[in-house]
């Protein structure tokens, strides 16, 4: 089996972000046994080769071309240069230094990153905006966002309500959109040839926001409740999509097989 393997909640914890327990071998272990593998994060906070050093710094040997996250594609899907940012201020800048014109008037796009601070009002300027003839773009789709132990609505839930209150579209650029894991299928590929869908284990906290985008693919998913889900009943709706749930991802190490 190969493996795309999620950060926030499955190898790092959300509130100190230290390595879980089992994360830094279950790599380790991959990566003894040249088992295929890509980490597929929904980071939109730092620019990929900061956070990907800020992973290695932590102890984890992820080479660089087993790394994804969605900066990586957004010139892929994203040709409206005029965009308005919500997330955090770091995120604008990333974008920012991508050479997107972030403005607030009239943008070309909306861009949506987490944050646990939006309020009503950012809420109705990305509905006014959309109204207008912004484009929807969600950065990623996750259910819930995690943070300080607690836990707010996800990108993906607000999409859904902005696409409601709106009634327009969205447009997705990390998990689960099918282009994302079309470009971490061709890492894996690089690593060994004739990898497709149904030979992958994809391991994350985010059963809706992850897994079930994995599972429509063929992709084996297995949730783990050291991050934003901490109870297997808190998935029941979409437990047809789950083929597993473990504590960690170190209750994987087992399973790995070269």
């Amino acid at each position: 089996m190969s493996y795309f393997i999620d950060v926030q909640g499955t190898l790092i914890d959300d509130v100190a972000k230290q390595p879980i327990d089992g994360a830094i071998e279950f790599i380790s272990k991959l990566n003894k046994q040249n088992i295929p593998y890509v980490v597929v994060t929904n980071n939109t906070k730092e620019k990929s080769r900061d956070f990907h050093y800020f992973l290695c710094s932590l102890g984890f040997e992820i080479p660089e071309e087993n790394y994804l996250d969605p900066f990586m594609v957004l010139n892929s899907l994203v040709t409206e240069k005029s965009v308005c940012c919500f997330g955090p201020k770091s995120f604008e800048d990333v974008i920012s230094s991508m050479g997107f014109s972030v403005k607030e008037e009239n943008p070309q796009a909306v861009l949506i990153a987490s944050s646990k601070d939006f309020n009503s009002e950012d809420y109705a300027s990305m509905i006014e905006k959309v109204i207008g003839g912004a484009k929807l773009i969600g950065m990623h789709a996750t259910s819930i966002y995690a943070k300080n132990s607690r836990r707010y609505p996800g990108v993906g839930a607000i999409l859904k309500m902005l696409s409601y209150a709106s009634g327009k579209e969205y447009e997705i650029i990390g998990k689960p959109s099918l282009f994302f894991y079309q470009e971490a299928l061709k890492k894996l590929n690089k690593q060994k040839e004739g990898i497709a869908f149904k030979d992958i284990v994809m391991i994350s906290d985010d059963g809706v926001g992850d897994l079930c985008g994995a599972k429509e693919l063929g992709i084996k998913t297995t949730l783990v409740l050291s991050g934003k889900c901490k109870d297997e009943n808190e998935i029941l709706h979409v437990r047809k999509s789950i083929d597993k749930i473990v504590k960690n991802i170190g209750s994987c190490i087992k399973d790995i097989h070269g």
